[in-house]
């Protein structure tokens, strides 16, 4: 643990714990040993002093000592990780992975878990997700993750989603044909990185004593 001097200047980490953006922050925070001070937000409730450092409104927003603003998750990844890497998480790096799982995965995801609210066919855009997830199978078929053997950038950034598509119907989803995919998400899941990372908070708001994090 830090002492109080060390934690009174670290970053700021606007967080929800059920977002998977936030989730990928928070593995890179955690794994690279980058304490924060982490303040737990209600969506519908947003405080004031993250929408006046990040006006989008959304998570994650790192705030650094020197008042400097990260509100994307991949930068708060690569920030954290470009301080110090222990696992060697920036050698594993697919950017055409990653834009697939943020771009259309994200798309069909969407539309999936909430069609009501984008008035689509949930069973056309689950279709499209399984057909995106074929292809990661496939990569799985030659090593335990998407970019080796050991677990990497790419395998973070992209595990909160399919997690969360796989959690949209958990029964209907573990009987789908992708073994492998099966075992990397479960091994993810289970981990003691992924575990310590959601661990459940009070939402802050101001004034409350400093909860710190990863420290």
């Amino acid at each position: 643990m830090a002492d109080l001097g060390t934690m009174s200047a670290l970053p700021t980490l606007y967080s929800f714990r059920r977002c998977p953006y936030a989730m990928r922050a928070r593995m890179a925070l955690m794994v690279s040993g980058q304490g924060c001070e982490i303040r737990e937000i209600i969506l519908r409730n947003k405080p004031a002093e993250m929408l006046e450092a990040s006006p989008k409104g959304t998570v994650p927003v790192l705030v650094l000592p020197d008042g400097a603003v990260i509100d994307q998750s991949l930068d708060i990844m690569h920030w954290a990780l470009s301080r110090h890497d222990p696992e060697g998480w920036l050698s594993g790096i697919d950017e055409a992975l990653i834009v697939q799982n943020d771009g259309p995965f994200k798309h069909h995801l969407d539309r999936y878990k909430y069609h009501t609210r984008h008035d689509a066919d949930p069973m056309e855009h689950r279709n499209a997700c399984v057909h995106i997830l074929g292809q990661l199978e496939e990569r799985l078929t030659s090593h335990a993750g998407l970019c080796g053997e050991q677990r990497m950038l790419t395998d973070m950034a992209i595990m909160p989603f399919v997690r969360q598509f796989a959690a949209t119907d958990r029964t209907w989803f573990n009987m789908q044909k992708l073994p492998h995919m099966h075992k990397w998400l479960t091994q993810h899941e289970d981990s003691l990185l992924f575990r310590d990372i959601m661990v459940r908070l009070q939402p802050w708001k101001t004034g409350d004593s400093p909860i710190y994090f990863g420290a």
